[in-house]
């Protein structure tokens, strides 16, 4: 007999005990009261019998005994009760046919009676049950839901029960308790004893109605909406959420690399709700193997993401030029502690916008293939100092670009960002005028291939909203967001860079590569959601406060300017658009005027030059 079914058999008799305790205790009462006499009781036993077999034969009929005990719920119960209902009225009716007919004053009190007290034997036991696996050596063991009862989920829940048979496993404290799937056929389905108790929108109230600690999301193949709406399902409860990747992600085929090693801790990019942008990494290798890199602003999230991923591909050497020396210090220590001499690696203190020393630079080193990330990016302090983003950006673009041009680098991969479409800002129009200058040097170059990149928000990136809510939450303090109905397109920080070294890869020279980032993302959402991965409650717990738009800020950021167009690549989520002549002579005098102005320090002319030289520039003052 399996410990399940030893389990049922000691149900079954605590029922049977309780029925027939009830109607002999109740017949006693009767009798001792004068309510009913002895010769009403001579046929006790024959009632009993009858009461007991039909009422258990219902509670198998209606499965009353196919349930845990611990998982019981509010519709278990009412199942129970419908069962005991069921056997007195059908015991009832056999007696009757057999010519005993029972007394009301006994049969009612006597039903009600035993099916009272069938049902507080379950809810007392239960609740004993769980108070006595939380103490001991059971007090650390976490009950655990998994969402998605089909292939990963039924492996997931394999895993955990082959580890509880070695106390050395690192799951050996999760305890399943349920799954939940929003396919019908399986709902109240069983798999290893573990119930299919409801669909994933139940989820928090499962989660609560069962003392949830852990969620295992196991359904690696679900469409990007989906894995959303599950996400939010599973944010809006207070347990930890592990996820298993998505099939692209996973490692398979070693008995080593199971499901359950691979799930991990929700992360806030997992609430994007798409899957991870895929790329072509030979075409990368091939790319980057053997070539002299060079990174500007390479100690930033952007610029030290792109040097650990060209360190994979084994450049014949890497040139990080940042103006932070702490940034780059920290890129140069973390790859010389994970290649060692293995990595040829320099480290140059320098900025775009000295260009006798980007020249000295490029005597020295002659890059083959320059990266450039350097840039002032943050949106309201370029509102401020508008001269200062003119300087760095579009003038250190132009003397990187130049340089390039000059000493023959095989290609120039400018960074830019959504904001340069029809941008509202001054950072947003001067990485227009960046991509400008990249097409007009892609115009005129005759050897090196100019390329620009343009990506949305970067999660925890310098800037990203995301480290200003984690430093908010964490210190108590509430969450801002600047409006209630902003939106914002994002991808992480390795996607960015992946687009970038693809981009570069596959560039002939004057592309716009735009990445296909799926749905825009309300930050208002993002926050709420940030918040309850921390196990608060938004709004309640964590405020969220709305201070309105900042200078320059729209609540909508476009990836393609109406005049592009758009042209696929080999990569389905990588898009080009298309080149825009240049007016060389006039852009040189435009920039000439906007050089001086800048230089002069004079805010209000630079924003009016700014404006001249980009026709979709609308600043909002």
């Amino acid at each position: 007999m399996t410990r399940f079914n030893y389990r049922k058999f000691i149900l079954m008799l605590a029922d049977i005990i309780i029925i027939a305790v009830s109607g002999i205790t109740l017949n006693y009462i009767l009798a001792l009261t004068k309510i009913i006499t002895e010769e009403s009781t001579k046929y006790l036993f024959f009632f009993i019998v009858i009461d007991v077999l039909t009422c258990e034969i219902m509670m198998l009929i209606l499965g009353s005994y196919s349930r845990m005990w611990r998982y019981f719920n509010a519709k278990d119960y009412l199942f129970c009760g419908i069962a005991m209902t069921a056997g007195f009225i059908i015991g009832y009716i056999i007696l009757c046919l057999m010519g005993y007919v029972p007394r009301k004053v006994f049969f009612v009190p006597y039903y009600v009676f035993a099916t009272a007290g069938v049902l507080l034997f379950r809810l007392v036991f239960k609740r004993t049950f769980l108070s006595l696996t939380r103490v001991g050596k059971q007090e650390n063991l976490q009950r655990t839901l998994i969402v998605g009862a089909g292939n990963a989920g039924r492996m997931i829940l394999t895993e955990i029960n082959n580890a509880h048979r070695d106390p050395k496993n690192a799951f050996v404290n999760l305890l399943p308790i349920g799954m939940v799937d929003d396919d019908p056929t399986k709902l109240h389905s069983r798999y290893s004893g573990i119930e299919v108790m409801g669909v994933c929108a139940e989820i928090p109230k499962i989660c609560v109605d069962h003392d949830v600690d852990n969620i295992i999301v196991a359904i690696p193949s679900c469409e990007e909406d989906e894995k959303r709406k599950i996400l939010d399902y599973c944010s809006a409860t207070k347990c930890k959420i592990h996820v298993v990747p998505y099939l692209s992600e996973l490692v398979l085929g070693d008995r080593s690399n199971q499901l359950l090693s691979q799930a991990r801790e929700i992360k806030i990019e997992d609430l994007l709700g798409r899957k991870p942008i895929e790329f072509d990494r030979e075409k990368i290798a091939n790319f980057i193997r053997g070539k002299v890199c060079m990174v500007t602003g390479g100690g930033g999230s952007i610029g030290s993401e792109l040097v650990r991923q060209i360190a994979k591909y084994d450049p014949k050497q890497i040139i990080i030029v940042d103006i932070y020396e702490n940034n780059a210090y920290d890129i140069q220590q973390e790859l010389k502690l994970e290649y060692g001499n293995a990595l040829n690696l320099i480290t140059l203190i320098a900025s775009v916008r000295d260009y006798k020393k980007m020249e000295s630079i490029f005597q020295e080193y002659h890059p083959q293939i320059v990266f450039h990330a350097a840039a002032h990016k943050h949106v309201p302090l370029m509102e401020t100092v508008p001269e200062e983003a003119v300087k760095n950006n579009i003038f250190g673009t132009f003397n990187v670009a130049t340089l390039a041009d000059y000493y023959r680098t095989d290609k120039f991969v400018m960074i830019s960002t959504d904001k340069a479409v029809n941008p509202t800002n001054v950072m947003g129009a001067t990485k227009r005028a960046c991509e400008m200058i990249i097409q007009y040097k892609a115009q005129t170059t005759s050897h090196t291939e100019f390329v620009t990149t343009r990506f949305g928000n970067v999660l925890g990136s310098n800037g990203s909203v995301i480290p200003l809510f984690r430093r908010q939450i964490e210190s108590g303090a509430p969450v801002t967001v600047t409006h209630p109905d902003i939106i914002r397109y994002f991808m992480t920080i390795p996607e960015a860079v992946s687009l970038v070294l693809e981009a570069g890869a596959m560039a002939k020279g004057g592309e716009i590569f735009v990445l296909d980032m799926g749905a825009p993302v309300k930050i208002t959402t993002l926050a709420e959601n940030l918040i309850r991965m921390y196990g608060k409650v938004p709004y309640d717990e964590v405020p969220i406060i709305f201070t309105g738009l900042r200078p320059g800020e729209k609540l909508f950021e476009e990836l393609l300017m109406d005049e592009e167009g758009l042209k696929s690549t080999e990569n389905k989520k990588i898009f080009i658009g298309n080149q825009i002549n240049i007016d060389s002579d006039e852009m040189l005098k435009k920039l000439n005027a906007l050089r001086d102005s800048a230089e002069a320090n004079d805010s209000e002319t630079t924003v009016k030059l700014l404006s001249d030289l980009v026709p979709t520039f609308h600043h909002q003052s």
